[in-house]
């Protein structure tokens, strides 16, 4: 399918998942999460309820937890239970969430095995979006196969409606959160470019 026939699906998709997602998920920030004090096991299965239920998101613009280094996911929980990041769907689900808790959680996704991307590759658009993921030195910080380390996040075989999505939000200056690299970086990229990158991303090969 051309690129431009793809991006707006998935902003369309974007916005009708983010608002359905709020729904069950009304509690006021300052309330505490419906997870937080249950055994690890209820927590896990909670959070599958977006996430999937082992880590593999099936669900439009939300993220796989699968292969996230332990670090990117506890400091994002944090982030969130702190209100350093908003979210009108995860603050609240942070909120109350102990240290133990959030990296007991962290240590589960990290360990388990990111699923194989289920949409077709495009290669011609693939390739497009290795140049420019190359040209800007991704794999300084993320690995040379997109798995992450440390705080950085696992991009290789994340959802690809979830990496442009964020992406968007970083050039935007939408996506909040103590740390502004990516801010930077992504400053003055096409959309075309988003969507080939995230699309290399999404479908990485080694």
């Amino acid at each position: 399918m051309p690129l431009s026939q793809r991006a707006p699906l998935w902003r369309a998709l974007q916005a009708m998942t983010f608002s359905a997602l709020a729904l069950p998920f009304a509690a006021a920030a300052d309330e505490t999460s419906p997870a937080a004090g249950l055994p690890l096991d209820e927590q896990v299965q909670y959070c599958g309820s977006c996430h999937g239920s082992d880590g593999n998101s099936s669900q439009a613009g939300t993220p796989s937890l699968a292969g996230q280094p332990a670090l990117s996911t506890t400091n994002q929980l944090i982030y969130f239970r702190e209100r350093l990041r908003q979210s009108e769907i995860m603050t609240p689900q942070a909120r109350g969430l102990a240290d133990e808790e959030i990296q007991a959680l962290a240590d589960h996704y990290a360990d388990q095995p990111a699923a194989e991307p289920t949409e077709e590759r495009d290669a011609g658009l693939a390739a497009k979006g290795q140049e420019i993921v190359a040209s800007r030195g991704c794999a300084s910080c993320h690995n040379s196969d997109y798995s992450g380390r440390e705080q950085m996040p696992r991009l290789a075989g994340q959802r690809e409606d979830y990496l442009a999505g964020a992406m968007q939000a970083y050039r935007d200056r939408t996506r909040g959160g103590p740390d502004t690299t990516m801010i930077d970086i992504m400053r003055g990229f096409s959309e075309e470019e988003i969507d080939a990158m995230a699309h290399y991303l999404a479908h990485f090969e080694e």
